[in-house]
């Protein structure tokens, strides 16, 4: 029997890793796992002050669910939930959060990896980092696929998407 996605989310909010690992809470699992990225203070050997995150928020929506979608099917009856902010972070801040419950451990790593591994890879998110200098620079990402065309919503910047 394979997983279930409880939950996926892209947010402009402070994620709670308390209320992700509840997201995929049940009795039967004999394993959880939480994964937390956050601001580093440090890239390439640069000193970093903060992070720009921004999105095409339906497409992201879209390919995150499907991300989850593909970690459940790895799963033995077990749960996935992942977010992922954007917006502007400070140095230490959650910027994705990916919870996964089964009944036991091995899934829940390969599952973990799988979804951590794509969001790199496919999710229409950027990173703009800030430099201690004053100086910023995007960080290579997901290049703009044709569907971002269609008139996905674009946010990070200001208020809610």
């Amino acid at each position: 029997m394979k997983g279930r996605v409880v939950l996926t989310r892209i947010t402009e909010n402070a994620i709670d890793p308390s209320a992700l690992l509840a997201a995929v809470a049940d009795h039967g699992h004999g394993a959880h796992l939480l994964f937390l990225g956050t601001v580093r203070d440090h890239a390439d050997g640069r000193p970093v002050a903060g992070m720009g995150y921004e999105a095409y928020v339906d497409m992201a929506e879209t390919t995150l669910a499907a991300i989850a979608e593909e970690a459940a099917t790895r799963l033995e009856g077990g749960a996935v939930a992942v977010v992922h902010r954007i917006g502007e972070l400070e140095l230490g801040e959650v910027s994705v959060g990916i919870a996964i419950g089964s009944p036991h451990r091995a899934p829940v790593y390969d599952a973990n990896r799988h979804v951590i591994e794509e969001i790199k890879k496919r999710l229409p998110v950027w990173k703009h980092e800030h430099y201690t200098n004053g100086d910023a620079a995007w960080v290579e990402g997901t290049p703009l696929r044709p569907e971002a065309a269609r008139g996905e919503r674009v946010a990070g910047e200001g208020g809610e998407a």
